[in-house]
């Protein structure tokens, strides 16, 4: 008979009550008694702009003021699409913040595009999100830095995998030392691919272009293991990155990889990220390995648990508290100061993230094992 780990084991118990505790308590003052966080987006061309125009609807806590891109008949598209008033559509973010005087922009474009809205944010004391990874290099990652210290603005980095209750049940027994140290982690994240999946047209163009996206499946979702990889190390720097990228299907990429492997060496634990365009399926899972237990997600809402002398078990995954079970909840509690970021959306984790990647590019290219520099 399956047992819960709650029963087994009497820190996963109280991770379970906490969290428990943490949803039933009210939050500080009702979404409705505050006036709503004006908020802009810049970009279209990103295909997860969809989804965050869908969590806007019906929400009090933000109201959107502002959309940009250079594209008009992208503009008309989602102005159609989503019923927005014409007058909220702008060609340049420049003139978007200017007129509409966002406390808070998504941004929806090119990866290499990162540096420049920020920087034009910035400039202006607008607080940012943006859809993963955080920069094509640790050139443009130092951009965004340096730009976010100048305007003093905070800088957030917005993973699908981030708001996945398993990931953060995981993440709690780490912490609490339940599992023993961690000696290894295994990322799995991907897709058939981004043509085969079908998505939008201006999407596949810098998705699959080596300039504005950095590569293909490394970028793409190489930087998932990354993000929590660092996490779960509590944002120590890797010692050293190797990998190997293919390319599987030469007649649908023939400018980037479909197929990476990437190992990430701490002192005392290793990373392996699988990120693929060849999976047969959807997948984005995580295993944590220590030297007493193990733990395996299951799709976003539980995981699978084996404890040193004890069964298998699967738990279900205590929901996470608000405002850190929502994007734009979350981006909303940032612009008004409520919340300051960390952990997964923190912009100190997401520069070593680049740094990961930026290493696995230059193993791949050149066969050999990169060594991290120490710490700036």
């Amino acid at each position: 008979m399956r047992r819960t780990i709650a029963a087994a084991t009497p820190a996963l118990r109280l991770v379970a009550c906490l969290g428990t505790l943490l949803m039933a308590l009210p939050s500080a003052a009702a979404e409705g008694e505050r006036p709503p966080v004006r908020l802009g987006i810049v970009g279209l061309v990103h295909g997860h702009v969809r989804g965050f125009l869908d969590r806007l609807k019906g929400r009090t806590d933000v109201q959107l003021v502002g959309v940009v891109d250079p594209d008009a008949s992208l503009r008309d598209l989602y102005r159609e699409r989503y019923a927005l008033a014409p007058e909220i559509f702008h060609g340049t973010a420049e003139a978007m913040l200017d007129a509409a005087r966002p406390q808070a922009v998504a941004i929806f474009t090119s990866t290499y595009d990162h540096p420049q809205v920020v920087e034009a944010c910035a400039t202006r004391g607008v607080h940012v999100m943006m859809e993963k990874p955080l920069a094509v290099s640790t050139a443009h990652g130092r951009r965004i830095a340096e730009a976010a210290a100048r305007g003093r603005i905070q800088v957030l980095v917005n993973y699908e995998t981030t708001w996945y209750a398993s990931n953060r049940a995981v993440f709690d027994v780490v912490k609490e030392g339940t599992l023993g140290p961690v000696r290894k982690m295994v990322a799995h994240d991907g897709h058939r691919g981004p043509r085969e999946i079908g998505v939008q047209p201006e999407f596949l163009r810098w998705l699959t272009d080596p300039v504005l996206n950095g590569g293909g499946a490394l970028t793409d979702f190489g930087c998932y293991g990354a993000n929590l990889f660092t996490w779960l190390m509590g944002n120590a720097r890797p010692l050293s990155v190797s990998a190997v990228t293919q390319t599987f299907k030469p007649a649908v990429y023939p400018r980037v990889d479909d197929e990476a492997t990437i190992v990430v060496a701490w002192p005392q634990a290793v990373g392996i990220i699988q990120a693929s365009w060849n999976w047969p399926f959807d997948r984005k899972d995580l295993e944590v390995y220590g030297s007493r237990g193990q733990a395996l997600t299951v799709r976003r809402e539980a995981v699978r648990f084996r404890l040193e002398g004890k069964e298998e078990a699967e738990v279900p995954s205590p929901a996470l508290a608000a405002p850190e079970d929502d994007p734009v909840r979350y981006l909303a509690a940032v612009a008004r100061g409520e919340v300051r970021p960390s952990g997964l959306s923190s912009l100190e984790n997401n520069l070593i993230v680049t740094e990961i990647l930026d290493a696995a590019r230059e193993s791949a290219h050149t066969g050999r094992t990169v060594k991290l520099p120490a710490a700036r």
